[in-house]
C-alpha cells in the first residue's frame, strides 16, 4: 500500500515548535499521526515512545526518571494512555535553557481522558489532523476521497470493497475497544445505535430531545454520547453563528460525521452512484464534505453555521460577513446575483 506526504502538515509542526516546547498533533484513531511523527523524526535523531508498546510503557514507569536526562526531540505517540505525563511534561517544559521538545500523539481530546488534570496552557500548541485532505490527494482524486474519506487505510485500499470492509471494522473495534482504552463505560451497543442515529442526521440542526425520544434516552443522555464521539474527534459539532440584528436566528448547532467515508458506512451505501442516487444523504454529504476540507484547511478554523426561522441556512466564517453556498456541478459559475457555485 503507497502512502501520501503530509508537507503542510510537517511544516506547521516545525512553526508551531519555535515558539512552544510542546506541541499535540490530535487527530482519531488510524488517521495517520504516528507515520507522520516518525516523518518527522527522521533526521533529527529524537527519541520515540510508543505507549501502545508494552516495552516503551515500561521505560515510562518513571516519566520524571525516564524523560529528564533526554536532550533534543522526543515523541511520545498515545500520550492519552499516560494521564499522569502531562503534569510532568508541565515541569519539563519550564526548565531554562530548554534541552528538549516534546511532539505529543493523541487520539482523544484531554476532556475525554478521564484523569487528566494538567491541560499544559501557555507551554503546548495544538495541531489538528483528519487524514488526507483534497490538497494531498489531488483534484483528480476528490471522488474516491469523499467516497473513501480521508483515513489512509481506507482511501489507498486496492478496491472499494476492501476499502467498505476496513470501515465497517474500523467503527465497530472503535466502539468496542478504543473507547474503553480513554475510560468511557458506555455500552458498544448503545454508542453504535446513537452514531447510526446521529448519521442520519448529518448536517442538520442538533436536536437531543428529538433523538432521545427515538432512542428512548434522555436529552442529557444523548448529549453526552455527542461529547464522547466529538471527543475522540470521529463527529463534529459546527457552532451557530448570531448577532442580533432583529430576526428569530438559529442558536443551535449542526452535527457532523467527520469523514465522509465513514458516513457512508454509518447509513450502509454500497457505491457511490448509490450515494448519487439518494438526494438527501448526497446533498447533506456534500455539505458536510466541504465543511471538513474547510476545517482540514487551516486558515477556516473558525467556521459557524447561520440560519433563520425563515428558513434560510448558509455556513459562515465568524468575524467576517463571508459565507458559501454548497453545491455540485460540472460547469462552476455565477448561479443567483452575489452567490457562487463550486465544482464538487
Amino acid at each position: 500500500m503507497q502512502n501520501l506526504d503530509h508537507p503542510g502538515l510537517l511544516a506547521r509542526i516545525e512553526r508551531r515548535f519555535r515558539s512552544n516546547p510542546v506541541v499535540l498533533l490530535l487527530g482519531p484513531r488510524q488517521s495517520g499521526k504516528t507515520t507522520l511523527a516518525r516523518q518527522f523524526a527522521a533526521g533529527r535523531d529524537a527519541e520515540y515512545f510508543d505507549l501502545e508498546s508494552p516495552a516503551d510503557m515500561a521505560r515510562l514507569g518513571q516519566p520524571m526518571t525516564a524523560l529528564e536526562p533526554l536532550r533534543g526531540w522526543v515523541v511520545i505517540d498515545e500520550a492519552q494512555l499516560k494521564p499522569e505525563l502531562f503534569s510532568i511534561l508541565r515541569v519539563l517544559a519550564d526548565r531554562r535553557p530548554l534541552p528538549a521538545r516534546f511532539l505529543l500523539l493523541g487520539s482523544a481530546s484531554p476532556d475525554l481522558v478521564s484523569g487528566t488534570s494538567e491541560s499544559l496552557a501557555g507551554r503546548v500548541a495544538l495541531v489538528p489532523m483528519t487524514g488526507f485532505d483534497l490538497c494531498e490527494a489531488g483534484g483528480k482524486m476528490m471522488r474516491p476521497l469523499w467516497w473513501r474519506g480521508g483515513f489512509p487505510r481506507s482511501f489507498l485500499a486496492e478496491s472499494d470493497e476492501e476499502s467498505r470492509e476496513w470501515r465497517s471494522d474500523f467503527i465497530q473495534t472503535f466502539l468496542e475497544r478504543d473507547l474503553r482504552r480513554f475510560g468511557v463505560q458506555v455500552a458498544p451497543n448503545t454508542l453504535h445505535r446513537f452514531w447510526h442515529m446521529v448519521a442520519h442526521h448529518h448536517g442538520q440542526i442538533w436536536n437531543a430531545s428529538e433523538i432521545g425520544r427515538s432512542l428512548g434516552e434522555a436529552h442529557t443522555t444523548v448529549k453526552r454520547h455527542l461529547d464522547i464521539l466529538c471527543g475522540a474527534f470521529v463527529m463534529r459539532q459546527l457552532p451557530p453563528w448570531f448577532e442580533n440584528i432583529g430576526k428569530r436566528q438559529t442558536k443551535s448547532p449542526k452535527v457532523y460525521v467527520r469523514d465522509s467515508g465513514l458516513l457512508h458506512a454509518l447509513l450502509g451505501v454500497p457505491s457511490f452512484a448509490a450515494l448519487e442516487a439518494h438526494p438527501n444523504v448526497f446533498i447533506m454529504g456534500t455539505a458536510g464534505f466541504t465543511s471538513s476540507r474547510l476545517h482540514s484547511a487551516h486558515f477556516c478554523t473558525n467556521l459557524h453555521h447561520h440560519a433563520h426561522l425563515l428558513g434560510t441556512e448558509k455556513p459562515n466564517r465568524a468575524g467576517h460577513r463571508w459565507r458559501e453556498w454548497h453545491r455540485q456541478c460540472h460547469r462552476p459559475g455565477l448561479s443567483r446575483p452575489g452567490r457562487r457555485s463550486a465544482l464538487l
